[in-house]
């Protein structure tokens, strides 16, 4: 399965240099928030293939008036293509938003997807909008990453784990690929290619 990773900034190859065709050949897209519903609208059109997204600190819009044709993976378990999908979308708060969330609401959001989690047998891929604590995040509110991703990943240790909020152009050391045990870690700010 090839999978397009998009998160933060529109990828000008995919949209304000858009060529006929440059979408083809993607079997899922997956948006790690803080996109606009016109740009995810855009390229479930032309790739013809399922988009699934969660929201950013910036995407309250999203809760009255979702992108459409584009499946939300909030809180829950979504399967494309006999891959499994979990999403948490929001970042740490660290002002009012509907999109933003304390650590223990965190923890709380996925306490309470226990069951579905258990019932699909896990997940191969968790989608995020933050990062997780300690790896890829930054010490300011803004920027902080969620400890309890830390302890979903020693769980249920998925293939993947792709996330967005880091803004790769914040500085020269911020990588878009690491590893966390035996998961690959994958910062899909702007675009990241995914051979599953």
């Amino acid at each position: 399965m090839k999978i397009l990773a998009v998160s933060d900034v529109p990828a000008p190859l995919y949209y304000e240099y858009y060529q006929p065709g440059c979408l083809d050949g993607f079997d899922l897209i997956l948006a790690c928030g803080d996109l606009r519903r016109v740009y995810l609208e855009f390229l479930v059109t032309m790739a013809r293939c399922p988009l699934v997204y969660v929201r950013g600190n910036h995407d309250d819009e999203f809760l009255e008036a979702p992108p459409e044709g584009c499946v939300c993976a909030e809180d829950t378990v979504v399967t494309v293509g006999g891959v499994r999908i979990f999403g948490l979308g929001g970042s740490f708060r660290y002002k009012k938003g509907q999109c933003m969330y304390t650590e223990r609401q965190m923890a709380l959001r996925i306490m309470m997807a226990g069951r579905q989690l258990r019932r699909s047998g896990g997940f191969d891929i968790l989608l995020t909008h933050a990062p997780m604590r300690g790896l890829n995040d930054f010490d300011t509110l803004s920027h902080r990453g969620f400890e309890c991703f830390r302890e979903l990943l020693d769980k249920y240790r998925p293939k993947y784990f792709v996330h967005g909020h880091i803004h790769r152009s914040y500085g020269p050391h911020i990588p878009q690929t690491d590893h966390y045990g035996g998961t690959t870690v994958i910062n899909a700010f702007d675009h990241c290619i995914i051979e599953f």
